[in-house]
């Protein structure tokens, strides 16, 4: 064989594996921050439900609005491989309108944000409400539900 078409072997089988380590990669933190942005929402909800004060309801806000941006460039492409994922097919065959509404769902979050900050619980429950719809209005097409 010659050197080059050992070479082009050996980094076609390195490459697979490495390949799918990124891709488990990539889903683990994707998931870890749906996790962390699911448990921000329902300490929103607590600070909502409880009454109050509408600051308690700042640092989780604020973990929500940072990593919102983020939701768009956690689902590279080959990432719906080599874990357990409920990400569907549709965010990569659609991705413009998957990439719309994560843009409105970090709208939203920072939104969310500006309410916990101004010190207003209606606020804070109207943006909570919102924040949720936006949520909801990427899992529908998006995720698949719990198996």
């Amino acid at each position: 064989m010659n050197r080059a078409l050992l070479a082009a072997a050996l980094a076609a089988a390195v490459a697979a594996p490495v390949a799918a380590l990124a891709s488990a990669a990539i889903i683990q933190e994707r998931q870890a921050g749906f996790k962390m942005m699911g448990d921000s929402m329902r300490a929103i909800q607590a600070v909502v439900q409880a009454g109050g004060p509408a600051s308690a309801a700042v640092e989780p806000a604020r973990a929500i609005a940072e990593h919102a941006p983020k939701i768009k460039t956690l689902f590279p492409a080959g990432s719906d491989q080599g874990a357990r994922t409920r990400a569907l097919p549709t965010i990569w065959s659609d991705r413009a309108g998957f990439e719309g509404r994560a843009d409105a769902f970090a709208a939203q979050a920072q939104a969310l944000l500006a309410a916990a900050r101004g010190g207003d619980l209606g606020a804070l429950r109207s943006a909570l409400e919102a924040t949720g719809q936006a949520c909801g209005n990427c899992h529908r097409p998006y995720r698949a539900p719990e198996r």
